[in-house]
């Protein structure tokens, strides 16, 4: 695939970036050598790679889900803060249809 002046104009115009004559006809090859390298990758052959989200490995640190019940850091004051809320329904804040 290859493109041309016309297109790259296209590209610009539809990008909203005001490019003059000259900088159209650099842009050509370089989008052209882009273009072929992006086809190159393409010939690559990625059957045994496995998919992954980073190129170093990455783990969570995982911790107990548990609720805290000292009352100075935390924990077992659901009474009190739904005493605040308008409308607490079933042990949640009641929150007003959004979507009908």
């Amino acid at each position: 695939m290859s493109v041309d002046t016309a297109t790259v104009a296209k590209i610009a115009s539809l990008a909203r970036i005001k490019v003059t004559e000259g900088e159209l006809e650099a842009m050509v090859p370089e989008l052209n050598g882009i273009l072929n390298w992006v086809e190159q990758l393409g010939e690559v052959d990625t059957s045994n790679v496995e998919p992954m989200t980073a190129v170093i490995p990455n783990t969570l640190r995982l911790r107990e889900d548990v609720v805290d019940a000292d009352p100075l850091t935390g924990g077992g004051k659901r009474e009190e803060v739904l005493a605040n809320a308008p409308v607490a329904e079933h042990g949640f804040f009641g929150v007003p249809k959004v979507i009908e």
